[in-house]
Formats: C-alpha cells, sequence, structure tokens
C-alpha cells in the first residue's frame, strides 16, 4: 500500500501546502529496490505505523476526504459532490431567480456538505453563499418537522445570528443560502487566510501563529456566549461551535450554521467530548467547544492535547481561568460550568455590548417539544457512545499492561514456581501411594497365613478337648478377614494333618 504518498496527495489535491507540511509529518526511510532484510522491514512497519498514527490523530487530516477514502474505500466511495449538483439543479428549476457563479470546492471540513457561491439573477453584484448537505445520525425531527424548522430559520433575527436569505429540506437533505462575506470568519481572521481557499490549505499548517488582542477576545467570547444563552433559553440545540462557524461582520460575531443541529450532523469536536462522560447534555457541549475557540483565539491554534496541563502565557490571568474551568483535566471530572457562569467570570463581566437590535426567534410549542425529543435522543447516543469508548479504553489499557515486558516476566516467574510446586506435590503423592500400596499388600499376606494358622489351631484344640470328654465354650474374636479360598484349602490340610496325627508330631 503506498501509505506514504497519501500526504503527498492531501497536499497536491489542495494546492501547494508545501515542503513545510512534509518535514513535519515522521516520514518512513525510503525503500531499496530487493531490500527484503527483515530489519529493515521491521523498521519500516514501525515507520509507517508512525506516520499513519500522526496522520489519524490529528483533527483536520483525519476529516479530510482523501484520508478517510484511503483507510476506508467502501463508506466513502459516493461521489457527494455529484448528488449536491443533482439537489441544487433540482432546486433552480423551481427557483430560477438563482443562478450558480461557482463552486466553492472544498472551503469545509465537511465530506457531506458542498458549497456554491451564488447570485440573484436582478442583482449581479450581490454574492451569496449556498450550502447543500446530506442528513446526519443524529436526525430525530420526521420530515415534516424538519422542514418546517428549516424554514423557520430564515425568520429568526438576532445581532449575533448570521442573517438566512432561504432555507429549505426534504426527506434526505437540505438547502441553506446565506450572504457571503469577503471578510470571511473567526478562524479566517486568527490564521490569515483567504475565505475562498480549500480547508485544509487554509487551516493545516499557518505560516504564522498568533493569537488576538485581548479586548477582541473579551469582545468576541462576550457576544458568542450571549447567542449560545439566547438558543439554550430557546429550546434550540445547537452542538457546533468551532472558530469557522463565527462570521465577522466588522466588530461583531455572527454564529453560523444553526441548521446543522436539526440535520444531525456531527460536531466538529465530537472526537474531543465524546471521550468524556461527564460531557452530556449539548448545553456541555456548548461550553467545551467554547473552551477549544477561547484557546484558538488567544494562542492562535488548537491545544494540542484535551485536557490541557499547563497553559502558556496569555495576555490576562482571566483568560486562562476561564480556560481552565472548561479544559483542564479537572473540569473534564466535574463537568462543564454553564453559560450564566461563564458571564459572570472577570474575563467577560465587564464588557460593553453596544448592539441594541432586539432578538426575534418564535418556536410554536409542538416544534418545541419536537426539538426536546430529538435533543434529548441525540444526548442519548452521544452517552451510548462515551460508554462504548470508555469500556474500550479500559480493555486496551489492560491488554497493554498484561503485554508489557515486566508483566511477561511476572507472569513467567509465576509459572515456573507453580511447576516446581506441581512437580514436588506429584512427587511426594506418588511415594505416598507406593508405600500404602507395599504395606496393604504385605499385611494381607500376613493376616491371611495368621489367619490360617489360627483356625488350624482353635480347631486342634477344641478336637482334644473332646477327645478328654471335656466340654468346654470357647470363642475367639481376634478382628481379622475373613478366609479366602486358597486359605481354606490350607485349614482343611490341617484338620487332616490333625485327625491323623500329624500336627502334634509336627509340633513336637
Amino acid at each position: 500500500v503506498p501509505l506514504t504518498n497519501l500526504f503527498t496527495v492531501v497536499l497536491r489535491e489542495n494546492t501547494e501546502l508545501a515542503a513545510e507540511s512534509l518535514s513535519s509529518l515522521p516520514l518512513p526511510p525510503k525503500k531499496l529496490i530487493g531490500n527484503m532484510e527483515r530489519e529493515f522491514i521491521a523498521e519500516r512497519q514501525k515507520g509507517l505505523q508512525a506516520y499513519l498514527d500522526v496522520i489519524t490523530t490529528h483533527h483536520i487530516l483525519s476529516n479530510c476526504e482523501l484520508v478517510k477514502k484511503f483507510l476506508d474505500p467502501n463508506s466513502y466511495s459516493v461521489n457527494y459532490t455529484e448528488i449536491a449538483l443533482q439537489h441544487v439543479s433540482m432546486f433552480f428549476r423551481s427557483e430560477p431567480k438563482w443562478e450558480v457563479v461557482e463552486p466553492l470546492k472544498d472551503i469545509g471540513w465537511r465530506i457531506r456538505k458542498k458549497y456554491f457561491l451564488m447570485k440573484i439573477k436582478n442583482q449581479p453584484k450581490e454574492r451569496l453563499m449556498l450550502s447543500w448537505a446530506d442528513l446526519g445520525p443524529d436526525k430525530y425531527l420526521s420530515d415534516k418537522d424538519l422542514q418546517y424548522a428549516v424554514k423557520l430559520l430564515s425568520s429568526c433575527s438576532h445581532p449575533y445570528i448570521y442573517k438566512i436569505t432561504f432555507a429549505t429540506a426534504n426527506e434526505s437533505s437540505a438547502l441553506v443560502i446565506r450572504p457571503f462575506s469577503e471578510k470571511g470568519t473567526l478562524k479566517d481572521l486568527i490564521y490569515k487566510a483567504k475565505p475562498k481557499d480549500p480547508f485544509l490549505k487554509k487551516y493545516c499548517n499557518p505560516k504564522k501563529i498568533q493569537g488576538l488582542e485581548l479586548q477582541q477576545i473579551k469582545t468576541y467570547g462576550r457576544q458568542i456566549l450571549e447567542v449560545l444563552k439566547f438558543l439554550h433559553e430557546k429550546g434550540f440545540p445547537y452542538g457546533h461551535l468551532h472558530s469557522a462557524n463565527v462570521m465577522l461582520d466588522g466588530d461583531t460575531c455572527k454564529l453560523l450554521d444553526l441548521e446543522n443541529s436539526l440535520l444531525g450532523l456531527p460536531s466538529f469536536y465530537r472526537s474531543y467530548f465524546s471521550q468524556f462522560r461527564k460531557i452530556n447534555t449539548l448545553e456541555g457541549v456548548d461550553v467545551h467547544c467554547f473552551g477549544h475557540l477561547l484557546y484558538e483565539m488567544t494562542y492562535g491554534r488548537p491545544p494540542d492535547t484535551i485536557p490541557v496541563d499547563s497553559f502558556p502565557p496569555a495576555p490576562s490571568v482571566f483568560v486562562v481561568s476561564v480556560l481552565e474551568s472548561i479544559l483542564t483535566c479537572e473540569a473534564m471530572k466535574n463537568g462543564m460550568p454553564t453559560v450564566s457562569r461563564l458571564l459572570q467570570m472577570p474575563l467577560f463581566s465587564d464588557v460593553l455590548l453596544t448592539n441594541s437590535e432586539k432578538p426575534q426567534f418564535k418556536i410554536p410549542t409542538k416544534l418545541k417539544e419536537a426539538l426536546k425529543t430529538s435533543k434529548e435522543c441525540t444526548e442519548k447516543r452521544l452517552t451510548e457512545e462515551q460508554k462504548l469508548i470508555h469500556q474500550h479504553r479500559r480493555l486496551t489499557r489492560a491488554q497493554s499492561h498484561h503485554g508489557s515486558e515486566e508483566e511477561k516476566k511476572k507472569r513467567k516467574i509465576l509459572a515456573r514456581k507453580k511447576s516446581k510446586r506441581s512437580a514436588y506435590e506429584s512427587g511426594e503423592e506418588h511415594s505416598a501411594k507406593y508405600s500404602n500400596s507395599n504395606n496393604s499388600g504385605n499385611y494381607s499376606e500376613k493376616s491371611l497365613l495368621l489367619h490360617s494358622y489360627v483356625n488350624v489351631f482353635v480347631v486342634a484344640v477344641v478336637f482334644c478337648l473332646k477327645r478328654s470328654r471335656v466340654t468346654i465354650s470357647l470363642h475367639i474374636n481376634i478382628g481379622l478377614p475373613k478366609p479366602s479360598t486358597t486359605a481354606m484349602v490350607q485349614i482343611n490340610q490341617g484338620l487332616k494333618n490333625i485327625v491323623s496325627g500329624r500336627f502334634f508330631s509336627c509340633l513336637i
């Protein structure tokens, strides 16, 4: 398998990520033609495994379509670009006022979500962005409720939610149109990227890592928390917060992709929070994702690992205080703080919001109940997944422990001791059986002979006494076993000898 070409293909497909990205990967040594030595093959296998581990543990690379197709070609054989074009074409038949300008290839991280640059025919200078997405594994709304909820999104008005121009859904997918922003998202600002570039090129290997200024962190963080609080109070599940889902409009952050939770799509950070059983609600998921976003705004890059043991120097101790309440090991064990609790922390409590737009988002009671049920089903699936991951990690730890060299040595020592003890005990048992069998045989022979002579002697005494006409009752019980046939033959012979007088002559 040409594994070493995998990342090279990924880079070429996503325009010149170049030697900087390649140099950061642990590429295994090149294979010389005909080199089949055992040591070289073993070394190369280890190198390939390390190379694959780096790719699969890299959050952006592991979600890349080419990587997924390479590792699991059967599950990712469908061409979703063609499917998206078919659905968009059908949509244009019923809505002829829209027109596609160009496809925005790979600007997002999802495999089953495609983007197109749009325009209105009678307003050719205005640019819009169309997104098409397939339904995900957490779609629990009925088709009727889904279509109604998606259409309702265009009526949502909030200063920190990005406006939706048009939205529709059917039994298999959804299509949303919103204004296209040349400034891009919060992630584009952090990484100094161009909005139209492919996702992998923009964010996989940034040339310069630099966080935002403290005032930007405070203002953007407060705005995002305010909109999360609004959605939680409305009973509208979100669960898809990350810096690429936050659009910038001047100094204002506006949330994107509210439709994702309705469609049942997986979260960008699901591979992180699914490992921690205390993060088991969508509110907790939003807070955990906010921790990732705050770290990225502060340091200009995502955290290397979760949980975070220690934080680099930050523009303010208040920033670190918020991060510690969300991303540390203790926070994962105790659970996430609420959005209201975060708003009360010193980092955000003194931020003044100048936007006076009144939020409006009316959700009918019947749809609220359906959204509540869908939310509960989503959280239940998350809990079950977390349980399976926890069991798998316990099993892996046990296997790793028992497979360690130290444990193997301990088991060998115990096996030797047990083998020696068993051999010693079996030897003693064999000796005891042998001794008992010998003693038993001698006892049988002696007792038989003694039994014979005693019986003969008793008969002789009785015979002699009768001859002297003395009546004596004699009873002897010496507790010996009943004589065998051979003994009886010997007794009969003894009686004959007594009768013929030979017994007493033998005694004399």
